[in-house]
């Protein structure tokens, strides 16, 4: 189980190298949603691991409500330096 841990921490890399190789304020937006979704399935992945339902709410609730504010804050964004 330790390297399923791992490979699942691993991958979180990929998406912060893509932000930050990146410039455009969508693809960093796409990267950091990447790593809540990514993040809130290790989340359920140990939950599940320690048979411990508290944790795995939090990660349900990161799933559902995180990628829709990250979302949000990228349009705000764009419309503000558009109007600039």
């Amino acid at each position: 189980m330790n390297i399923i841990l791992v490979i699942m921490i691993l991958t979180l890399l990929i998406p912060i190298y893509q932000g930050w190789k990146d410039e455009d304020i969508w693809q960093k937006m796409l990267a950091v949603a990447s790593i809540s979704s990514k993040t809130a399935i290790l989340i359920l992945f140990i939950s599940v691991l320690r048979d411990d339902w508290m944790i795995a709410i939090v990660g349900v609730i990161i799933l559902t409500v995180g990628n829709a504010g990250f979302m949000l804050l990228a349009q705000v964004i764009k419309r503000v330096t558009t109007e600039n």
